[in-house]
């Protein structure tokens, strides 16, 4: 196996589970040492370091709520702190993975449900790479996790995909600002996974899981591993000049 990330440094936000989990374990198998943030389950997040380490790589987790700015400082600090003694005073790829998710119709979504989606799954990912570019290493990689929900509506997710649409949008100003020092920045855009994260979608609406798969070209709900792999050749020397790219995976959803 390639090794060609073998001492590079990635953070991946929300990567005890799920896309996150899955990007940090295909980063590691390329030779990347990984920290990843978690929010409560601690578990989890010391089992992916325990399945990090077993691939050779250094590897840590750190606990921290990613709703708003609130953390981001002690994030930051306590990052630099790993990173400085595994002896490096920069990293080189950041995957803006952490996100949360609120179902209901326009009609029903609440300030606090538009709230949360953007405090999460904008500011906070805005205002991390903010303080982390004076140490995101030159010829870095930046991957933004989108959303399908961005480009196709759908109704009971009107507070999150407009969000991962302004999200999306950020991508292409970062690619920009970012590009003069070789850095790409990009996104990734999944369809409805088959994931814990989407669980709550599924538990409400049953005949979701049927209506995704009948509109999808390859007739299948989308796995985690479906996205990780993609993140992870975003990060790759062979995607040196993929920059400001929002990519769809989402096995042709509504072609």
């Amino acid at each position: 196996m390639s090794k060609a990330l073998s001492g590079k440094i990635a953070l991946v936000t929300g990567g005890s589970r799920n896309i996150g989990r899955n990007t940090a374990l295909e980063l590691a198998d390329k030779g990347a040492n990984v920290v990843v943030t978690y929010v409560s389950n601690r578990a989890a997040a010391e089992q992916t370091v325990t399945d990090l380490k077993a691939k050779g790589v250094q590897a840590a987790s750190i606990q921290v709520n990613l709703t708003g700015t609130g953390e981001l400082d002690r994030l930051v600090s306590e990052f630099k702190t790993i990173i400085k003694s595994w002896g490096s005073d920069t990293f080189d790829i950041l995957i803006n993975n952490a996100g949360v998710l609120r179902l209901a119709t326009f009609d029903k979504v609440t300030e606090d449900d538009l709230d949360a989606n953007f405090m999460t799954n904008y500011k906070s990912v805005f205002f991390l790479t903010q303080k982390l570019m004076s140490v995101l290493a030159d010829n870095g990689r930046v991957v933004n996790l989108g959303s399908g929900t961005a480009r196709i509506a759908f109704a009971p997710l009107v507070s999150y995909g407009p969000i991962k649409a302004a999200l999306q949008s950020l991508t292409l100003y970062l690619a920009s600002f970012l590009g003069k020092r070789g850095i790409t920045v990009n996104a990734v855009a999944p369809g409805g996974l088959d994931d814990d994260f989407n669980a709550p979608l599924f538990n409400a609406m049953p005949p979701a899981r049927d209506y995704i798969k009948s509109n999808t070209a390859v007739a299948r709900i989308g796995m985690p591993t479906d996205v990780s792999g993609v993140i992870a050749f975003l990060c790759m020397p062979e995607a040196s000049f993929i920059s400001g790219a929002i990519i769809n995976i989402d096995g042709g959803y509504h072609l």
